[in-house]
């Protein structure tokens, strides 16, 4: 049996996983009892390969994303971290991106009050975020907080200033949240190759740990993954790696397939043919080859047509009709076509799955992160607490103390009734608001016997926590058991655990600086800010990854991000708006992600090469999705955009040379 590592390169459904598993299995008789070291690019993906592996292998794994090693692993060995850095906090605390987020701000006021880290046309929000986020994208490529002014001022035209208070504030930031044992993903990663990877104890742990490694979709993994992979092929561990030459869906997000590819050095290579019946193998090359020089456009085939339309909402409406007639007529199957757009907003969601819904299809809207503040049962959580809890009166209004009473009450007090009550029975007081019983209510006998015993059972259920004053993450818990038991649609559990979650972790942070700075300040205090957290929009119903119930009749839909990175495939692919110059710029890098890449590292960056960034990032997009889709491709454009302005992006042309399906929306044969 041979141990050499493998390096297996293949387009999209080319096979590299299961490549990828068949060499598991074949490593699956080494004579050790140590588990293999298995790595998926996110979360979702990793259950997915998780899944096929219990289903082909019985073998002992360790299966992990790339950040969720580093932050088990340094997790794991703090006490070498701590003694390495002198750290004393015992126990370490990872933020949340909305955290990291809310202290910082604090932490930096004084320079952001000095404008010390003004940039033009950027709001401070975006100036912290930005900063935050280059900290990060430096750990990812393994270049140290120490050097982000100085590749800044290479690759930028600002004034050096700017970039020497942005590496202060930085280090500022470190250094403050390692002296209260928090932890960002920028942090643990910096922690990881910095300190733990180069720490002789942990290396020997790490080199007789494991007995093979394996990662699947390093294309999109970061530059320190590397580091880890070459370590573990030099202590004698064979590896088996693959990647995707189309993917690269997360550069600019902390991805850098060109200095993984440098793998491929290490490794026996095994090339694998494209996918026999996708769109993309027999397209795909002209198809790109036309977007790097787009004065030859191909021939399209009937394959790939065209739904032109004036509006907006006339696209959508044509669109969601093909769509219709085609499932009706048994063309195809709901869970065999995609919608596809660079940016799928809220009304392009709202208008295509009212209109299928209508005709019996059923819609999967992929990763439809809505703000927490949208769902109903979480604002009326946040207006319990606020009832609950003294100080919070300014919190509340008559619109909040009605939809409570309909949401927590499953909609036995109606609208009508609850705006009476709210005007009868609420009692406005900015220390401790109150619902007064439904007698207050001159003719509360028009209620109905019904919705007065029920607005009683509320009554009482409220004034017991007033007086038990439990934990606010004890409150939750407590009403969500009491008022949302029963079947809910995946969207309200989805919401309803992000917001314990993340009522969980704030709490754990404001207990963790109250504990580093000896104050308690009263609860309301902080329940009010969490409140406000959560009313500023910055949360999404975003939760710890889980199997999501698995709809095999629904259309999806989703952006282009969300649909290559769940590695999906359909017979059929509806363009969303292929005429928009979201095709070419959106979904694009942070700030300053080029810098740090270590392929670019040392080269100054310029509006030229944001442009071919830009054009490299569409080709690989457009051949991935070709290789996604087997059948046919709708190239769906309007003339005029939502907001009226006239489309013209990089993609309009082959709109237009795509054979029209025409205005009578007749699926052809």
């Amino acid at each position: 049996m041979s141990l050499d590592s493998v390096w297996i390169v293949g387009s999209p459904l080319s096979g590299k996983t299961a490549s990828l598993l068949h060499q598991l299995q074949q490593w699956g008789n080494l004579p050790s009892g140590k588990p293999f070291l298995v790595f998926a690019a996110t979360g979702d993906n990793r259950l997915e390969l998780c899944d096929r592996i219990e289903a082909q292998f019985t073998g002992r794994i360790d299966s992990r994303t790339p950040l969720g090693f580093f932050q088990d692993e340094v997790l794991l060995f703090w006490p070498l971290i701590a003694q390495q850095l002198d750290l004393k906090v015992q126990f370490p605390l990872r933020l949340r991106p909305e955290t990291e987020q809310e202290l910082a701000t604090r932490l930096w006021q004084q320079w952001l009050d000095r404008g010390l880290l003004r940039q033009d046309g950027i709001s401070e929000y975006f100036v912290v975020r930005r900063s935050l986020d280059i900290m990060q994208l430096a750990a990812f490529g393994g270049i140290a907080i120490e050097e982000i002014p100085i590749m800044l001022q290479d690759g930028y035209d600002e004034p050096p200033d700017l970039w020497q208070a942005m590496g202060e504030a930085l280090t500022q930031w470190r250094s403050w949240c390692l002296d209260r044992g928090l932890l960002t993903y920028g942090i643990i990663t910096d922690l990881y190759w910095r300190v733990l990877l180069a720490h002789p104890t942990y290396r020997q742990h790490l080199r007789d740990r494991y007995r093979a490694v394996l990662a699947d979709d390093v294309d999109e993994y970061p530059a320190v993954t590397r580091s880890l992979f070459e370590f573990l092929l030099d202590a004698g561990l064979p590896g088996a790696f693959t990647f995707n030459p189309e993917g690269g869906i997360r550069v600019g997000l902390g991805a850098d397939p060109d200095y993984l590819s440098g793998l491929a050095n290490r490794c026996e290579s095994i090339a694998l043919p494209p996918a026999p019946n996708s769109l993309g193998t027999r397209w795909g090359t002209a198809v790109s080859e036309w977007i790097s020089d787009p004065i030859f456009l191909p021939e399209l085939p009937a394959e790939i047509q065209a739904i032109q339309t004036t509006s907006r909402s006339q696209l959508l409406r044509q669109t969601a009709s093909v769509i219709a007639n085609a499932i009706e007529s048994g063309q195809v199957q709901p869970h065999e076509i995609a919608v596809i757009g660079a940016g799928v907003d809220a009304i392009a969601r709202y208008t295509l799955r009212e209109i299928l819904m209508r005709r019996g299809i059923a819609v999967d809207s992929l990763s439809d992160q809505r703000p927490l503040i949208t769902s109903p049962p979480i604002r009326a959580l946040l207006s319990l607490m606020a009832l609950v809890y003294p100080g919070l009166g300014r919190l509340l209004d008559r619109d909040d103390i009605a939809e409570l009473l309909v949401i927590l009450t499953q909609s036995r007090i109606d609208p009508v009734r609850a705006g009476l009550l709210t005007d009868y029975c609420f009692q406005v007081d900015l220390d401790a608001p109150q619902l007064l019983p439904a007698t207050t209510f001159p003719r509360w006998d028009r209620l109905g016997f019904e919705v007065v015993e029920i607005y009683g059972d509320l009554l009482k259920w409220i004034a017991a926590q007033q007086h038990d004053r439990p934990a606010p993450v004890f409150l939750l818990d407590r009403a969500i058991q009491r008022f949302f038991q029963g079947d809910l649609p995946f969207d309200q559990i989805a919401a309803l655990r992000e917001l314990v979650e993340t009522a969980q972790h704030y709490w754990d942070v404001d207990d963790r600086l109250h504990r580093y700075s000896h104050t308690h300040p009263p609860v309301g205090i902080s329940v009010g800010q969490f409140i406000r957290l959560l009313r500023d929009g910055t949360l999404t119903a975003d939760p710890f990854p889980v199997r999501r119930f698995d709809n095999r009749s629904a259309v999806t839909i989703a952006t282009i991000y969300q649909y290559r990175i769940s590695r999906q495939q359909h017979r059929w692919h509806f363009w969303l708006d292929v005429g928009s110059a979201f095709w070419l710029t959106g979904g694009g890098a942070l700030f300053g992600a080029p810098l740090f890449l270590r392929s670019w590292t040392g080269r100054s960056w310029s509006a030229a090469d944001s442009l071919q960034a830009d054009q490299l990032r569409l080709q690989r997009q457009v051949t991935d999705l070709l290789s996604r889709v087997s059948d046919r491709v709708y190239l769906c454009h309007s003339e005029l955009a939502t907001n009226g302005q006239e489309q013209s992006g990089p993609l309009l042309s082959l709109a237009n040379a795509a054979t029209p399906i025409g205005d009578d929306v007749a699926v052809p044969n």
